[in-house]
């Protein structure tokens, strides 16, 4: 796990100003480089950039069931830290944030326990935030 590089991923958004807000001011990412039709940020580690894109009509919030939850297809997220899972839990409870699906333990005392989290940004991107307290864990079966 020590070689993993950061990655890159660009999401439509049809809104900056609103895309500011979330990623910068409640999750915490520091803004990159912009300009008027994209901004990126630095998604704890990795660059996530949001191009500034009109809804597109017909665009369907797809789900795939998944321990009981319907789970957004496409999404996106990172994998953290269990403190800082736990830490960006309390925050987005805190201010409130509706979540697509709570947060909450999977696998608990099995191999892969995670702490798993979802979910919109203002544009209806779907995120998921993942916490292991044993990164070693991530692949375990």
């Amino acid at each position: 796990m020590s070689d993993l590089r950061p990655f890159h991923v660009a999401v439509p958004v049809d809104d900056l100003a609103a895309a500011r807000r979330f990623y910068g001011d409640l999750l915490g990412c520091r803004e990159g480089r912009s300009a008027d039709s994209w901004v990126d940020f630095d998604l704890f580690g990795h660059q996530f950039v949001c191009h500034l894109q009109p809804r597109l009509p017909g665009r369907t919030d797809a789900g795939n069931a998944v321990d009981g939850h319907d789970v957004p297809v496409p999404h996106y997220g990172v994998v953290l830290s269990m403190a800082d899972w736990r830490d960006l839990a309390d925050r987005l409870t805190a201010n409130g944030q509706e979540f697509v699906i709570e947060p909450h333990v999977r696998f608990r005392g099995q191999a892969g326990e995670q702490g798993t989290l979802f979910v919109r940004d203002p544009a209806g991107n779907a995120l998921e935030f993942k916490g292991f307290a044993d990164l070693e864990q991530l692949f375990a079966r």
